[in-house]
């Protein structure tokens, strides 16, 4: 089962490089992982995108938290909560292409963001499911390029992540 783990962490070198080596460490794999320092800019927050069973991420979790640099931790699964990724493709728009790729990129609520005489580039935000779904409705021959950046994801109504 697919999880989100959101986690406040001291800023600091090296904090990321421990975070990461305890996933490494024991086989886990992290399918996305976004960092960013937080309105205190003394702490981090870790948006780590991760599957396992629930018995495997309780284990991820206590081992997370015998972290010194990790300051509190929630997993996003366990109550509501908004996610939303960003990505940047960049596909050939030409011919016939131009206007399918304005069509597509409004029908998802993408921005074209840049625009040359054989290319678009289209940001697109939302669900990881939204963005696959993007990519499986266009054809594959005129992607030239993808960028993503997992997920972020914050939790619905008054659960917050702070000290």
């Amino acid at each position: 089962m697919r999880h989100i783990l959101s986690i406040l962490v001291e800023n600091e070198a090296g904090a990321l490089s421990r975070v990461v080596g305890l996933f490494s460490a024991r086989g886990y794999n992290i399918d996305s992982l976004t960092v960013s320092t937080t309105e205190d800019p003394t702490l981090s927050r870790m948006t780590i995108v991760t599957n396992g069973s629930d018995d495997i991420i309780e284990q991820i979790t206590k081992q997370l938290n015998k972290l010194i640099e990790v300051v509190k931790l929630i997993d996003l699964n366990e109550s509501d909560h908004i996610e939303r990724e960003l990505m940047l493709i960049k596909v050939r728009a030409t011919g016939k292409d131009r206007d399918e790729m304005k069509r597509m990129s409004d029908i998802f609520r993408g921005r074209i963001i840049d625009v040359t005489e054989k290319t678009y580039t289209i940001e697109l935000t939302g669900t990881s499911q939204k963005l696959d779904a993007f990519i499986e409705a266009v054809d594959r021959a005129v992607i030239l390029e993808t960028v993503r950046t997992g997920a972020s994801g914050i939790g619905r109504g008054e659960r917050i992540l702070k000290i």
